[in-house]
């Protein structure tokens, strides 16, 4: 089977390189020619674990191709992902150019039947909009040839994108037409041989269920920290109210863990697209207003913390930051407690001086010499004042306390995830502070 997946991102490139695994022909396009010509080269521009070995061995075996010409490639294809990126706009509410330029080519430039799929994460009524743009190019051509939209929703979370493809807890396609679904039938086959469950919706649902599905976590998450921040207050401790109500089987233990805040590409952006939804529609979601106003603030506790662990003034004081993606296993920093925690340092007029396996030149990118740059974890806390865990990678999960100690000026560790323990913490002579405990 033939496909093109447009965009070269997390979603795209992932997607495209799956599929081909799965032994499609795809080819992956991108307007951004450096990129395209990085991937021929066997660059890949994201880092995303065994995405490299993906793509290298599906473009050996002649599946997987590369181009910045989606016309080129339609005459040859029967489905078209759109995997472009959906910013926000100033208001919140997602911004759809991307998508219907891709219509708008697809429109132009077709002369067979196209299924044209998308997958970027859209809001309720995109499919209508891309069908019109491909109608109204057809017309500005006179002709009439058969297409059809559909909606496939991703569901890859960052660091374990590759995986989550090839062994999907659901995969939900919104189509239109049996036709439609019977191609998303024959390409996900593979999976359905497997016996994961492929659900089929009509359009309109299937863009509901991915913005429902990313608010629902995040709204967890959200909860969990406002339950930590009172039980801080009240002299409870989180960790036993996690595994309390996490036990209770109508609730479960996902997505309970309190931390200082959630980032990414995903949740910023989907609750604040489906709250600006919901307005458009004439109605309000306070619930996923209240729950991105924990968030905001959440990214902010850490620091408040460190504020008044030192007495309301932190100038001069070195502050080592290790983390800087917005959770582990990615190099993503779009909007990362991280960079709220940096700003806020650097304004109190903190020396900030940070590492992280694989986000350093994203910070570079984004910071600039703002801060220090360490090699390691250990160089980041020579003479610091205080140790700020703001990702929980694994490497930072069990480091060498003693040395630590010895390198640090003061010690004192700020743990935004909860990953330490207390008890070992301050027998060897560290000041020790978490999320959810006095």
């Amino acid at each position: 089977m033939d496909i093109a997946v447009v965009g070269t991102g997390y979603v795209g490139l992932v997607s495209g390189s799956c599929f081909a695994e799965m032994g499609a022909d795809v080819t992956c396009v991108d307007v951004d020619a450096g990129k395209i010509s990085a991937l021929k080269e066997g660059r890949i521009p994201i880092y995303e674990p065994g995405l490299d070995e993906l793509v290298q061995r599906n473009v050996q075996m002649g599946r997987l191709h590369f181009t910045t010409d989606l016309s080129s490639c339609l005459d040859s294809v029967e489905v078209v992902f759109s995997a472009v990126g959906t910013p926000p706009d100033e208001d919140g509410s997602a911004d759809l150019s991307y998508v219907l330029d891709v219509a708008r080519t697809v429109g132009r430039h077709m002369n067979r039947y196209v299924l044209l799929v998308t997958k970027s994460t859209v809001p309720v009524g995109t499919a209508e909009k891309v069908k019109a743009v491909i109608s109204e190019e057809l017309r500005s051509r006179g002709v009439s040839i058969p297409f059809d939209v559909a909606s496939n929703p991703e569901f890859l979370k960052e660091g374990a994108a590759v995986k989550d493809f090839l062994s999907p807890d659901r995969v939900i396609v919104g189509v239109e037409s049996e036709r439609a679904r019977e191609l998303m039938s024959r390409l996900y086959r593979p999976l359905m041989l497997n016996n994961f469950r492929v659900m089929f919706t009509d359009i309109k649902s299937a863009e509901m269920i991915k913005y429902a599905a990313n608010s629902m976590l995040a709204t967890r998450i959200s909860f969990m920290n406002d339950i930590a921040n009172l039980c801080e207050l009240v002299g409870a401790d989180v960790n036993m109210v996690r595994l309390g109500i996490g036990a209770d089987s109508r609730i479960g233990s996902k997505f309970l863990y309190p931390g200082c805040g959630y980032g990414g590409s995903c949740f910023p952006k989907d609750v604040k697209a489906l709250v600006k939804t919901a307005e458009k529609a004439g109605y309000e979601m306070r619930i996923l207003k209240a729950v991105e106003e924990v968030n905001e603030m959440q990214k902010k506790v850490i620091f408040n913390k460190l504020l008044s662990y030192y007495g309301g003034s932190l100038k001069d004081r070195r502050v080592a930051v290790w983390g800087l993606a917005f959770k582990p296993g990615t190099d993503d920093m779009r909007e990362a407690t991280s960079l709220v925690t940096i700003d806020l340092l650097l304004g109190a007029g903190a020396v900030v001086r940070v590492y992280d396996p694989v986000a350093m030149d994203e910070c570079r990118r984004r910071v600039g010499d703002r801060v220090e740059y360490a090699s390691d974890a250990y160089a980041a806390v020579e003479s610091a004042d205080a140790l700020v865990m703001l990702t929980e990678w694994k490497e930072f999960r069990m480091p060498d306390w003693g040395s630590v100690k010895r390198l640090m000026r003061h010690p004192a560790v700020f743990d935004g995830r909860n990953i330490y323990d207390e008890r070992e913490l301050e027998e060897a002579g560290f000041h020790y502070s978490c999320i959810g405990k006095k």
